[in-house]
């Protein structure tokens, strides 16, 4: 089951790297972001995008077939970093107020459960 679970969110990480390779713009465009020069659709390939599918892979390949400390140091390893995104969400509700759930909330909702999803399969 823990297998399962790592892959669903190797799924997401994905996805969302494949989808901020090939549309970056339409991937930050729910935060009101305009990638309006070629230096900043680069960035959100290199960061939502390569990130994203270097993440996606490496926790499907531990999902297929890692184990022990491996498996364990790679989920615990990516769980701290969903972690750490959702804080940075929280620190941006003191400091800037975002008001509507989406897509500030929604995500740090991916997040944290992604985080605890993959701590439970550590």
């Amino acid at each position: 089951m823990s297998s399962i679970l790592v892959g669903a969110v190797a799924l997401f990480f994905l996805g969302m790297g494949l989808f901020g390779l090939v549309a970056p713009r339409e991937l930050i465009r729910p935060f009101g972001i305009q990638l309006s020069v070629p230096e900043a659709r680069a960035e959100v390939r290199a960061v939502y995008g390569g990130f994203g599918v270097a993440v996606g892979a490496l926790l499907a390949w531990t999902a297929l077939s890692a184990s022990g400390d491996l498996r364990s140091g790679v989920v615990v390893t990516v769980a701290v970093s969903l972690v750490g995104m959702a804080f940075g969400r929280l620190v941006a509700r003191v400091v800037e107020r975002p008001s509507a759930f989406y897509p500030s909330w929604f995500y740090f909702w991916v997040e944290t459960v992604g985080a605890v999803v993959l701590v439970s399969c550590a």
